[in-house]
């Protein structure tokens, strides 16, 4: 795939809402054709003060937030039991593109997660009740006689969203905007917000 036309950051074409202006850039991800453009890095505190990484799908965004999904039992969920701060990254290489967000994360109403649940793929709600994610298992053998006894369970009837699963949703408290430039002297303009409506805007050094 080429790389496409890389234009300048200027805080004209930025604008001073930051959610607005990751819109446009998301879109543009998805329009470019690139796989999986709503992937993301979410880092998490892990025990210790250790940092924790792992690549997540953005479900949905706005003004409030940005959400994904994931088994409350999972590691990135007793991180982030732990400590709510997080951050997440998207790297949209073929743009020169790169957006950071920090805030802290909450899970969603339990409503917001059932209704998402009701829209993914079978197989893949068979397999939130099959996997207990991030655990230590026996083998691969033994993996697929639990989604056996699973899919026996469920036959010939909807899947429920199980309680342990379900969505986080990051309210930014800060975003990051990387623009690609010759000569590596890029663009970033970075927004902190400052009210429940309100963000400064600061043009960093490359």
């Amino acid at each position: 795939m080429k790389a496409l036309k890389k234009s300048p950051l200027s805080e004209a074409a930025a604008g001073l809402d930051p959610v607005v202006l990751f819109g446009k850039w998301f879109r543009r991800a998805e329009h470019s054709g690139i796989y999986k453009a709503n992937a993301m890095t979410l880092a998490t505190v892990a025990a210790g003060g250790r940092a924790a990484t792992r690549t997540v799908l953005l479900k949905s965004h706005d003004s409030r937030g940005f959400i994904f999904f994931t088994n409350y039992r999972s590691q990135k969920a007793r991180e982030l039991k732990r400590s709510a701060n997080a951050s997440l990254l998207f790297h949209w290489a073929i743009l020169g593109r790169q957006v950071r967000i920090d805030g802290r994360v909450k899970k969603v109403a339990r409503a917001e997660s059932e209704a998402y649940f009701a829209t993914r793929p079978r197989d893949y709600q068979l397999g939130a009740w099959a996997s207990d994610q991030s655990s230590v298992v026996r083998s691969r053998k033994a993996m697929d006689k639990r989604m056996d006894a699973v899919k026996k369970k469920f036959f010939g009837r909807s899947v429920p969203c199980p309680a342990h699963w379900g969505g986080y949703r990051l309210a930014p408290k800060r975003m990051e905007f990387w623009q690609e430039r010759p000569g590596r002297f890029h663009d970033r303009l970075r927004y902190t917000k400052i009210k429940t409506d309100r963000w400064r805007r600061e043009r960093l050094a490359p």
